[in-house]
C-alpha cells in the first residue's frame, strides 16, 4: 500500500485507486481478499467510514465484492474491467487533448507518430 496521502484530493479517492494499482499490477489477484477498511484506517490514520467509502466504490463497479464474515475480495474479471476502465481514462484525459492540440498546431499523423517514437514511444 502506498503511505502517502494527498491532501489535494479525497482520502476515499485516494484508498480506491490504491486498490485498483494493486489489482492492475497483480499485488492483489482475483478471488483474493483485499485488507479490511479497519486496516487501511489504521495504514493511514483515517477514519474506518473514509476507508469504506473508497471499497464501497469498487463494490459498486464490480470490481470487489463481500464474503459475509470474512471481508472484501477481488471478483472475477476485476482486472480486465479496471484497465479498461484506465484505458478509456487515458484517452479522454491525454489522447483526445493531445489529439486537439495536435490538429490546431497542423500536425500531420505522421509527425505526430514522429514525435511520439522520437521520445521512446511503441
Amino acid at each position: 500500500m502506498k503511505g502517502n496521502i494527498d491532501e489535494t484530493r479525497p482520502i476515499f479517492q485516494q484508498i480506491k485507486e490504491t486498490i485498483e494499482d494493486a489489482i492492475i499490477d497483480g499485488t492483489i489477484g482475483e478471488g483474493k481478499q483485499i485488507p479490511s477498511t479497519n486496516e487501511f484506517a489504521s495504514f493511514y490514520q483515517i477514519n474506518p467510514a473514509t476507508a469504506a467509502k473508497g471499497v464501497n466504490f469498487l463494490v459498486e463497479e464490480g470490481v470487489l465484492f463481500k464474503k459475509r464474515g470474512l471481508g472484501m475480495f477481488v471478483a472475477e474479471g476485476a482486472r480486465k474491467k479496471l484497465l479498461e476502465k484506465r484505458k478509456r481514462e487515458f484517452f479522454e484525459k491525454h489522447i483526445e487533448p493531445l489529439l486537439e492540440e495536435a490538429k490546431r498546431l497542423g500536425l500531420s499523423r505522421r509527425e505526430l507518430i514522429d514525435m511520439i517514437e522520437r521520445n521512446g514511444g511503441n
